[in-house]
């Protein structure tokens, strides 16, 4: 992804502009990530093999950022040393922020040229997190309600009244980054491990909370791969969120810069093609993780279906695609999220359809043998 400055007047605002950001805050700002300035029109560039992102991602924010401190993430409380909170860099990419008044008034013109399928709101732990999610859920629903909006929340803030509240005000879909998906994996990179707020218990009530007030195929969950865990354990997981009714939007690990994991390796890639292979049986072709079998260190070794069944999935390319809450077609994700776990020119979550160049390089991996994908 490649981006130049802007001319756009000063409603919009990066580092290069050397704005000073304390007064930058929701629901009059917001962020938003790289991918959805260059399709709303607010950044000049270019996204490698794909002209858009369909989701609208958004963030709340605030010059004393987020409080939380999850080992992985580039908005945790330890990078204090960063001179502005807004300046971060957040899954991989920039996240600029604009007020939201200019992206409303940018999406009901068009400036998007009618691609975006869902807009997202993102919480972060923060005092004023859940009302300003709600002034920001309530504002968009009244004045953009062709455009259906996802939450992906903090449940740490969170209780039942204020889910039910969100449904109310019109969101969509609700969803947790549960991120972590073992209790001991969660602890050591979100808890009590690096002194932060978190605890997996809170954040599998939100999940049930969600079962119990957006119903299936309404709420979904956040997990991450590469974090310590087996292929395994996160398809148990995985399994358990889609027998409650939701579906599973994963994320490659990828050591972000400045994060306590910087120097976490990145997922290996025969473990990530297996266990979005897996994830897609499971959330779509009713398949169950108690029918694949695994090795003695928990890796995929069979998928519990016919092999021609198999390699038609792998054909169709589907699995590898991105992960998030659908657009216009259901099993594809209007949050493809380009780029947002890897390079361009080695893409794990491929943000459109796979061409069979692609494909080749997946199965390679899969077998777990070194290639560059995407280029």
């Amino acid at each position: 992804m490649s981006t130049t400055q802007t001319t756009q007047p000063v409603q919009f605002y990066r580092p290069n502009y050397h704005v000073k950001t304390p007064q930058m805050r929701s629901p009059e700002y917001v962020q938003m990530s790289t991918a959805a300035a260059i399709t709303l029109g607010l950044v000049a560039g270019k996204m490698h093999r794909t002209s858009c992102t369909h989701c609208l991602n958004l963030l709340v924010t605030y010059p004393e950022g987020c409080r939380a401190n999850c080992a992985y993430c580039g908005l945790a409380r330890h990078r204090e040393e960063a001179r502005d909170y807004a300046d971060r860099n957040f899954i991989r990419v920039d996240w600029p922020t604009a007020r939201y008044d200019e992206v409303i008034e940018r999406v009901k013109a068009g400036s998007d040229k009618g691609r975006f399928e869902r807009m997202c709101i993102s919480m972060i732990t923060h005092p004023n997190s859940n009302d300003d999610t709600f002034v920001l859920l309530e504002r968009w629903t009244r004045e953009v309600p062709a455009v259906p909006v996802s939450i992906l929340s903090n449940p740490t803030t969170l209780d039942k009244d204020d889910l039910i509240r969100m449904r109310g005000l019109g969101a969509d879909i609700f969803t947790v980054a549960l991120d972590a998906v073992t209790p001991a994996i969660f602890d050591r990179t979100r808890g009590r491990g690096v002194d932060s707020p978190h605890h997996y218990d809170k954040y599998w009530q939100a999940i049930e909370w969600a079962a119990e007030i957006y119903g299936a195929e309404k709420f979904g969950a956040h997990l991450i791969c590469g974090m310590g865990e087996t292929e395994r354990e996160i398809l148990e997981v995985a399994q358990k969120i889609r027998d409650l009714g939701g579906h599973n939007h994963m994320f490659a690990f990828f050591p972000e810069r400045g994060s306590l994991m910087e120097d976490w390796p990145a997922v290996d890639k025969g473990q990530w093609r297996r266990v979005q292979l897996a994830r897609f049986l499971i959330d779509y072709r009713a398949k169950r993780v108690d029918d694949m079998a695994f090795d003695e260190s928990g890796r995929v070794v069979d998928f519990g279906v016919a092999k021609e069944v198999l390699e038609h999935e792998i054909a169709a390319g589907t699995p590898f695609r991105t992960s998030g809450c659908p657009g216009k077609n259901d099993e594809v994700s209007a949050c493809n999220r380009p780029y947002g776990d890897s390079s361009p020119t080695d893409i794990l979550s491929f943000p459109f359809a796979p061409a069979k160049r692609d494909l080749a390089a997946i199965r390679r991996q899969m077998d777990g043998k070194p290639v560059k994908v995407g280029r």
